[in-house]
């Protein structure tokens, strides 16, 4: 099916991560375990925040929303390595595809806007420490972290009314393990050029790069007050409590600069996925990590309920 010039595709063939067979049951192995952990891991940070009293507070509510986006990405994208494997097929039907660019494309942003949201928390926390308890109080949590739900599944509708538009391709094979909105772009012979430029304006301005502004900002902020506190110990303190959320945002802005922004002369479809790889199987598997290592409250609420 290498040539569609009049007719829509009724499916795509998904490559998967390697087409050796000899692979297949190692891949299919090791992503299995991958996806085990991701889930365990999460699920472990959502019951200790959920169990523990001490854990009910602005940063850990958002932690636990962080956690449920991890889980949804994982299981939207590695689930056709799963069934491929199972079903001996790599056939996926167009509306399976579109519905998985979709879900993917929202997750990705809550997750953007989500991480927004705990910077402005650390923000106010460190920046701002006597209206903390006013400002962020659960209630306006709640209200945060549903507008952050709303606007990422909102803001996907449009980049999905214009990849249905699209009525014919010049192959249905997708050298990815799972549907990806460029790949898509790639593969069709219509006019892609308003895809094309909604991606990179609404895409990279609204969905990615205010976001990234946002939270730089809030950094600017927070670097700046911590500088003036006096004492040392004062300084590595206020550092302390926002360094693993620091650490989840350069870590996650830097997969997707590399995924989806690298100049052209890099842009390989192997070089992309293996980011993608990164993005959607280590990723979700570190932030909970990178959260319990380096959070002595996380550690104390895990040790106590092991104690019960």
């Amino acid at each position: 099916m290498d040539k569609i010039n009049q007719t829509k595709v009724t499916f795509f063939i998904i490559k998967g991560i390697s087409d050796v067979p000899a692979l297949q049951a190692p891949i299919f192995l090791l992503f299995f375990l991958i996806y085990l952990f991701t889930i365990g891991s999460n699920m472990t940070i959502l019951l200790l925040v959920c169990l523990d009293h001490h854990l009910h507070t602005p940063m850990y509510f958002f932690l636990c929303n962080l956690s449920i986006m991890d889980m949804c990405c994982s299981t939207v994208t590695l689930h056709n390595t799963f069934i491929m494997f199972l079903t001996k097929s790599n056939q996926v039907s167009f509306s399976t595809c579109m519905a998985q660019i979709y879900f993917f494309s929202s997750f990705t942003s809550n997750e953007l806007l989500i991480l927004t949201a705990m910077s402005y928390d650390r923000y106010m926390a460190i920046c701002n420490p006597l209206h903390y308890p006013v400002v962020m109080k659960m209630k306006n949590c709640y209200v945060l972290a549903c507008a952050c739900w709303f606007v990422g599944f909102i803001e996907i509708i449009p980049f999905m009314v214009l990849t249905l538009n699209l009525t014919c391709y010049k192959s249905n094979i997708i050298n990815h393990f799972f549907c990806d909105i460029m790949f898509v772009i790639k593969l069709s012979c219509s006019d892609t050029s308003a895809l094309i430029i909604l991606v990179f304006t609404e895409g990279l301005l609204l969905l990615s790069l205010t976001p990234f502004l946002l939270t730089f900002i809030s950094y600017l902020f927070i670097i700046a007050t911590i500088l003036k506190i006096r004492s040392s110990s004062g300084r590595q303190k206020a550092f302390y409590t926002c360094s693993s959320h620091l650490t989840v945002v350069v870590l996650l802005y830097s997969t997707l600069f590399c995924q989806y922004l690298m100049p052209s002369s890099m842009d390989t479809l192997d070089f992309n996925k293996g980011f993608s790889l990164f993005n959607t199987a280590a990723v979700p598997i570190l932030n909970p990590i990178i959260y319990s290592l380096k959070n002595e409250d996380v550690k104390a609420a895990l040790k106590r309920k092991i104690k019960l």
